[in-house]
């Protein structure tokens, strides 16, 4: 092994390991793995930004902007109605979300697809009656399959779309995935509708027959005022006053220190927090009948001291939300941003301490209060999806159309090669902005930069993996584990070890490093690279066993109220079923 592989080997192997971690997110890790190879001289100065360039990264961006322009013209609420009359049965339940989800992500990005979705199938569990826990991990699931059909549903496929026209001159083309991916998302998708939704805990997250929302209960701070009625008494004589509301006073807050509440004999006195874990309406209910306030809620609002239902608002924190990482109290909503964090809850319970010392974590569940007019745009500038039914936005009313038309023509033009794909879609996100379907302002919040700064960081490390000669050290590692085993092994295999990978990385991150890998095995074999490659594009993307494997994943970890486990409990069958369908499909229709 020469000094340069031991090198990008010792790259390669801190960037896993600090994306296992977690610590830092993804997009600082791959630029970090970015200036070490260029310092290390394994990546040449003047080809260190090439990959911001490369034609998947701009493609990934395109295809956000069209998402975004799709989701404003109403088409895809259309395509979501029929969610809520389809809940006669549980398997009915899960098979028309998890169709929908699937078909929206073949041609849209999976993240956009759950967004859109997640908010109408809590509804209609809420109607139905139902635990939403059975729906949202089997939504999640079917809205990452459905990626992988074409070649614009998943970064991954466009990523090994590049890999190809290296090897061979020639890209993948939008339905080249489709022959083994389309299968796959079918059996994938039969196998939630008719045992993965038995797979899981019933009792994971609470139904409730006439709530938006997932979680039970939240933790909130009431704060006694000097006129509460509350003030002088004895913290046992609030029970009488709490017999006819569901909520738990779990201690008292005074000069910054928590009181037990096993004092009942403890005299409240102005200024003091009761720490109450309750449901959102019922918040409202006990500031009420307490004559306290919501600490934190600014006392010159009209709306202070009340839950008004036009005007709460409870989201969920995406990965790349500006939230994670941030407590409570740092983040000083209500002089920023004019909202107000009422309480919070993560995997579906209620934060048991202080709230302005809340480390906010992507997936944590939160309760915001704010103006009707303008809190849904500012949870969307800081990075949170609402667990409400959107509404079609009344100013694109009838533009469906027109979104259709904007969407699909540049794709087909792309497709039929009139124009080169990555143009069509470029063409199309302009056109949608154009069009008046995306404002302009709002243009560059459609994309998701920490995905596109990963992968313009990580396409130059791929690049040092193959020019130092470690793609083929690693390939004949692999050779020489297999044997003279069948071509279906070896493929196999390769979506397998590509399935571990995705489960801990990024999907895109895991389709840059073993990309060259598959080229690697197929120059050795003097075979086929599509055959490999296929291998690693249903492996990068059909990742189900940990919740940090897709940013959907971690989307209902929160509201699902789910468990590492039961992404096991779930996944594993999953993978082993893709593994099963997928080797023999790309033996056939891709023979090396």
């Amino acid at each position: 092994m020469s000094l340069d592989q031991m090198l990008v080997f010792a790259v390669l192997g801190a960037a896993l390991l600090l994306f296992a971690w977690e610590r830092w997110r993804y997009d600082l890790v791959a630029v970090a793995s970015l200036v070490a190879v260029v310092v290390l001289g394994l990546v040449p100065v003047d080809r260190a930004f090439a990959g911001f360039g490369h034609v998947a990264t701009v493609s990934v961006a395109a295809i956000l902007v069209m998402s975004r322009g799709l989701a404003n013209s109403g088409a895809v609420d259309l395509l979501a109605r029929p969610i809520a009359a389809a809940t006669r049965s549980q398997g009915l339940h899960v098979g028309t979300v998890c169709g929908i989800a699937a078909l929206l992500s073949g041609f849209m990005n999976n993240v956009a697809a759950l967004a859109l979705l997640m908010p109408v199938t809590i509804q209609s569990a809420a109607r139905a009656k139902r635990s939403p826990a059975l729906l949202l991990m089997p939504l999640a699931f079917a809205a990452v399959l459905g990626g992988i059909v074409t070649m614009i549903g998943t970064p991954p496929n466009l990523i090994l779309s590049g890999f190809r026209a290296q090897a061979l001159g020639e890209p993948y083309r939008l339905l080249d995935f489709a022959p083994v991916g389309l299968p796959v998302a079918v059996a994938g998708v039969l196998f939630l509708v008719l045992v993965g939704w038995r797979l899981l805990r019933v009792g994971a997250a609470p139904s409730g027959a006439d709530r938006l929302a997932l979680v039970r209960d939240y933790l909130a701070e009431l704060q006694v005022a000097e006129e509460s009625p509350v003030a002088g008494l004895y913290l046992g004589e609030l029970d009488e006053r709490l017999e006819d509301i569901d909520a738990v006073i779990l201690g008292v807050i005074r000069d910054e220190h928590l009181l037990p509440p096993d004092g009942r004999w403890l005299r409240l006195k102005a200024g003091d927090l009761l720490l109450v874990e309750a449901e959102p309406g019922e918040l409202d209910r006990l500031s009420a009948k307490l004559g306290t306030r919501l600490a934190g809620v600014d006392e010159d609002e009209d709306r202070a001291g009340r839950l008004a239902e036009d005007t709460v608002m409870e989201v969920v924190v995406r990965p790349q939300s500006r939230l994670v990482g941030r407590t409570v109290g740092s983040l000083r909503l209500p002089g920023r941003f004019d909202i107000n964090l009422l309480a919070v809850s993560r995997q579906g319970r209620p934060y048991r301490g202080r709230l302005r010392h809340f480390a906010i974590r992507s997936g944590d569940v939160l309760l915001l209060q704010g103006d009707p007019q303008r809190l849904a745009d500012i949870v969307s500038r800081l990075g949170g999806l609402p667990l409400a039914e959107r509404k079609i936005n009344m100013g694109l009313r009838g533009r469906a159309g027109l979104g259709l038309l904007l969407f699909f023509v540049p794709l087909a033009l792309g497709a039929l090669q009139v124009v080169p794909l990555a143009i069509a879609l470029v063409a199309s996100a302009l056109l949608m902005v154009l069009g008046g379907l995306i404002p302009v302002r709002d243009l560059y919040d459609s994309i998701d930069w920490p995905v596109v700064v990963l992968l313009g960081a990580m396409m130059p490390l791929g690049d040092a993996f193959q020019a130092t000669g470690a793609t083929d050290l690693v390939a004949g590692t692999v050779l020489a584990f297999t044997g003279e085993a069948p071509l279906f092994v070896l493929v196999a295999l390769l979506i397998f070890v590509t399935m571990l990978l995705s489960d801990l990385l990024n999907n895109a991150a895991t389709a840059v490093m073993m990309g060259p890998i598959a080229l690697a095995i197929a120059g050795a074999l003097n075979a086929s690279p599509d055959t490999f490659l296929m291998a690693v594009a249903i492996g990068a993307s059909c990742s189900f066993l940990t919740p940090v494997g897709h940013q959907n994943y971690t989307l209902v970890m929160g509201p699902g109220g789910y468990r590492f486990r039961d992404y096991w409990r779930l996944g594993l069958p999953l993978e082993l079923l893709i593994v099963a369908v997928a080797t023999p499909l790309i033996v056939y229709f891709w023979p090396a």
